[in-house]
């Protein structure tokens, strides 16, 4: 084995039967895989050190037919417009370790992965690797090959899940499904798609959140704002809005303990169309979908088979406002280029609390805390309200009704005009009075302002954090809409205290630092 294994590396080994096995962990490897990784691959002639890096680079590139030659004889092959670039490298024909520093392994690494093949003819010259992986033959008489794994207790513990995930999907009649990544959310969570007999469905990868550092009273951020700490919550949701006739995707399969379910793929139509811009007619059924929504008397509280009562939590006022405090924790600072003083803070929460205070009388329902286009499904073959579907609802908590109204007519990841604004809050207010006589659509629309303020204070910090916390610069392309949408909030008489205080701190004017 190369000299680079460290010693404290977790070790792996086990027989892989034939081809298709090897393709399968091929698959399981590569969803395992975390840019900056560096995989070496040894052992024998022919014991499929190749196949197994064709398998890995194929699952990333979600393509089976992807041409994967050996890089033999061009020492290294990219792909480098893969969601995680891929270097796969043949190190056999080198004379000298020396050589590898010509190929600019440190640099690729940076944003990329690389495979290695025969890491011994330059071993000392290499990155340190996450995965040292050995193939052999098996004893005589035996099929297949033999995979040993030597792993970092980081990347082991990506790996043991990954494997987890196989070892689910193989208890529930899945053991040969094809595995693809989907996409990760600003949570540990990360999705994937399967495709089996049983067709294509969606698996959902909620591990128990890591350890959050307690902020006050005892509690952490996740806590206080009442965020899933699991899969439970989005398991009991899912079957009560299920049963109260709704259109969520049905739980195929699910182990609450490990934090996996299988769910019901729900298409790939939704609210906008080829060129990312909103359908009006589809965010008006969106708005009255929310009209039945908010008719149903939710309970706070849901069984759940085999673990306690899934408490639903109250959207209350510590909940409000540790959220919009992001804004003066990442925004502000960002914006202005210094921090907030004291009394700026002080001031702030004097100004959110006093507005707060107008949400006594706002209409409470089930709030779903995410609805808008990146969850949103549409059914052209259905008819009214059945045409939409949704996901996302792990964190959902009982609190204003106008809620998730400003998270759709304010919507954070497309531009919603002032127009399009009051042509949804216009069809949710005339499905209201349809359905109930009793609506009081000036009491809504003071309680629309406030939480459509209140979701966009938090949502500028929580942008801005993600680019400097967690290195997802992306998400700061949406700031300019969602100033935009804290703007308009904010001219609602209900929301004059903080319309002052955002005006005399600058924070909504445009500058060099946004």
């Amino acid at each position: 084995m190369s000299a680079i294994t460290p010693e404290n590396y977790i070790k792996f080994s086990f027989l892989l039967d034939d081809a298709e096995a090897t393709d399968r962990f091929g698959e399981d490897m590569a969803l395992a895989l975390n840019k900056g990784d560096f995989i070496s691959l040894s052992g024998d002639l022919g014991a499929g050190k190749s196949s197994l890096a064709r398998s890995i680079i194929r699952t990333i590139a979600d393509d089976l037919t992807l041409d994967v030659p050996s890089p033999t004889f061009t020492l290294v092959q990219t792909y480098e417009d893969l969601r995680i670039p891929v270097a796969h490298a043949d190190l056999y024909r080198i004379s000298t370790g020396e050589e590898v520093d010509e190929l600019g392994f440190d640099d690729f690494l940076q944003d990329g992965i690389i495979l290695a093949e025969w890491p011994e003819q330059a071993e000392g010259y290499l990155p340190a690797a996450q995965f040292v992986i050995t193939l052999n033959h098996p004893p005589l008489g035996q099929e297949g090959r033999v995979i040993e794994i030597n792993a970092t207790p980081e990347a082991a513990k990506r790996l043991e899940r990954s494997l987890a995930i196989r070892a689910f999907l193989a208890k529930h009649k899945r053991a040969n499904a094809q595995r693809r990544y989907l996409l990760g959310d600003a949570s540990p969570r990360a999705y994937e798609t399967i495709n089996s007999e049983f067709g294509v469905e969606i698996l959902m990868d909620a591990p128990q959140m890591p350890f959050d550092p307690q902020l006050r009273d005892g509690k952490s951020y996740r806590q206080i704002a009442h965020l899933a700490e699991n899969c439970i919550p989005f398991s009991a949701l899912a079957k009560l809005i299920k049963a109260k006739g709704f259109c969520v995707p049905v739980i195929e399969a699910e182990d609450l303990d490990q934090g996996f379910l299988l769910l019901e793929h729900l298409g790939c139509e939704g609210v906008l169309d080829d060129n990312r811009l909103p359908i009006v007619e589809r965010y008006e059924t969106a708005a009255r979908f929310l009209a039945h929504f908010h008719q149903i008397a939710w309970p706070d509280s849901v069984s759940v088979e085999k673990h306690a009562d899934y408490q639903i939590a109250s959207f209350d006022h510590d909940a409000m406002m540790i959220e919009v405090e992001l804004l003066c924790q990442w925004y502000a600072p960002r914006f202005t280029g210094h921090q907030l003083s004291d009394e700026q803070k002080r001031s702030f929460t004097k100004a959110w609390d006093e507005v707060f205070n107008h949400l006594e009388t706002a209409e409470i329902s089930l709030l779903l805390r995410d609805y808008h286009s990146p969850n949103l499904f549409w059914f052209a073959e259905k008819q009214g309200i059945d045409r939409i579907g949704m996901i996302d609802f792990q964190d959902a908590m009982i609190g204003p009704a106008a809620y998730d109204v400003a998270s759709l007519a304010l919507d954070a990841r497309v531009t919603i005009s002032e127009e399009l604004e009051q042509a949804i809050l216009q069809a949710y207010c005339d499905e209201r009075r349809q359905l109930a006589k009793a609506f009081d659509e000036e009491n809504f629309k003071s309680a629309y302002a406030i939480m459509g303020a209140q979701r966009n204070s938090k949502i500028l910090g929580i942008f801005v954090r993600l680019d400097e916390r967690d290195g997802k610069p992306h998400y700061l392309n949406h700031i300019p809409r969602i100033r935009d949408y804290l703007a308009r909030s904010l001219q609602h008489p209900s929301l004059k205290p903080l319309q002052q205080w955002y005006a005399e701190n600058g924070l909504l004017s445009v500058g060099e630092n946004a």
